[in-house]
């Protein structure tokens, strides 16, 4: 799956279009951000509420491709725009985190581990 297939197929909403669209390894849900440290995939989405540019840094220290905001939450402007000098893709949706980890669950599911 592509990062654009978060938007073609879930219908989530891109915040900004500047990211180069590649393939998707893995998901990973948490809101807590040394846990994605430590548990998050390179290449892979991190479903999260937490809109704010941290979450951007989290992602890119695990080479992380793209962020779902869950909820509707709004994305500041200092996140957009670390994601853009970072490559990272951001999603907003208006999924809950658990709704959108079983729309990716469906696609990765055991490759999570």
């Amino acid at each position: 799956m592509l990062i654009s297939d978060l938007e073609k197929r879930f219908g989530f909403t891109a915040v900004m279009n500047e990211y180069k669209d590649r393939e998707l390894s893995s998901a990973y849900t948490s809101d807590l951000l040394s846990d994605v440290m430590t548990n998050g995939k390179a290449d892979g989405v991190l479903i999260t509420i937490q809109a704010h540019k941290n979450s951007i840094a989290v992602a890119s220290f695990v080479n992380l491709a793209a962020v779902v905001i869950c909820n509707n939450r709004e994305c500041p402007e200092d996140m957009i725009k670390a994601a853009k000098e970072e490559g990272i893709a951001v999603f907003v949706t208006r999924h809950s985190q658990f709704e959108v980890s079983g729309m990716l669950w469906a696609v990765f599911g055991d490759k999570q581990a």
